[in-house]
C-alpha cells in the first residue's frame, strides 16, 4: 500500500471513552481512517503493522498499564506510537520514549496538535516503509560513515563496527542528521526542527531521551569517548575520533 496516497489508519487506544469519540470525530475529519479499543487485551494479538499505520496509546489504561502494553508491542512490531500521559507525569513519557515510543502528548492537548504528531511521525516512518517495499533497490545506495558507523540511507538500515544496529525512525533521522554534521555542534531547537519537525518547550526531553537511547545502542567508541557529545546549553556534536573521517558514498 502506498501510505503517501492511501489514508492513513490509526488505531486510539484509551479507556476514556468520551475522549475517543471528540477524536474519533476529529481526525475521521483530518482524514484518517480511525479504530478505536478501550481494553487492551483487544489489540495484544493483532498484526499492528500490517494493520495500523500508527497507535495512538494512552498510558493510564485498565488492567495493564500502558507502558506495560508498549513494551509488549516491541517485542514484535515497529509500529509508529504516540503516548498520552497526564500532565506533570514527566517520568511516564521519559519511559514511554526509551521502551520505543516515537512521541507523546500530555492530557489535555488540542486535537489539532495531535494530528499535527501524528503526520509529523508517519511522514519520518514513510521513507524506511517505502524502502521496505518490494521495488529493487540501487547496487550501490548512498551511505553516511563516521568511523565504524555507518548509515545506509536506503535500506535504512544502521551499521556500527559492521554490526547492525535497530534503530526507531526517530533516531535514526536523528543520527543521520548528526552524522552529516559531525565534528560540529548542532542546536537542540535545529535538531529538533528537523527531526520532530516542532519546537522543544522548556520542559520537553524528549530530544534528550532520545539521544540517551542512541547511545545506549551504539555503545562508547573502541578508544572509550563518547559518540554523541553534549554540549552544554547549545546542542549536540557527533565525535570524530583520531583517524576517521566522513565518508559520504
Amino acid at each position: 500500500m502506498d501510505k503517501d496516497r492511501s489514508p492513513q489508519r490509526i488505531l486510539i487506544l484509551d479507556d476514556d471513552i468520551e475522549l475517543c469519540e471528540l477524536l474519533h470525530t476529529f481526525l475521521t475529519g483530518e482524514g484518517f481512517i480511525i479504530t478505536v479499543r478501550h481494553d487492551p487485551q483487544e489489540i495484544l494479538n493483532l498484526s499492528l503493522e500490517a494493520e495500523f499505520d500508527l497507535v495512538i496509546l494512552d498510558v493510564m489504561l485498565p488492567h495493564i498499564n500502558g507502558l506495560e502494553v508498549l513494551k509488549r508491542i516491541r517485542t514484535h512490531s515497529a509500529v509508529p506510537v504516540i503516548m498520552l500521559t497526564a500532565r506533570g507525569e514527566e517520568i511516564d513519557r521519559i519511559v514511554g520514549l526509551e521502551l520505543g515510543a516515537d512521541d507523546y502528548l500530555p492530557k489535555p492537548f488540542n486535537p489539532r496538535e495531535l494530528s499535527a504528531r501524528i503526520r509529523a511521525v508517519i511522514r519520518r516512518g514513510a521513507q524506511k516503509s517505502n524502502d521496505s517495499g518490494t521495488a529493487p533497490q540501487p547496487p550501490h545506495p548512498e551511505s553516511v560513515q563516521v568511523g565504524d558507523v555507518r548509515l545506509m540511507l536506503g535500506s535504512r538500515q544502521a551499521l556500527c563496527n559492521n554490526e547492525e544496529v535497530p534503530l526507531t525512525g526517530v533516531e535514526f533521522r536523528l543520527l543521520e542528521v548528526l552524522m552529516r554534521s559531525a565534528g560540529t555542534v548542532v542546536k537542540r531547537q535545529d535538531l529538533a526542527l528537523q527531526v520532530l519537525e516542532r519546537h522543544l518547550s522548556y520542559e520537553d526531553r524528549s530530544l534528550d531521551v532520545h539521544i540517551s537511547n542512541l547511545r545506549r545502542k551504539l555503545g562508547k567508541h573502541p578508544s572509550g569517548g563518547e559518540r554523541i557529545q553534549t554540549i552544554r546549553g547549545i546542542g549536540y556534536l557527533f565525535s570524530v575520533f583520531e583517524n576517521t573521517s566522513e565518508e559520504k558514498l
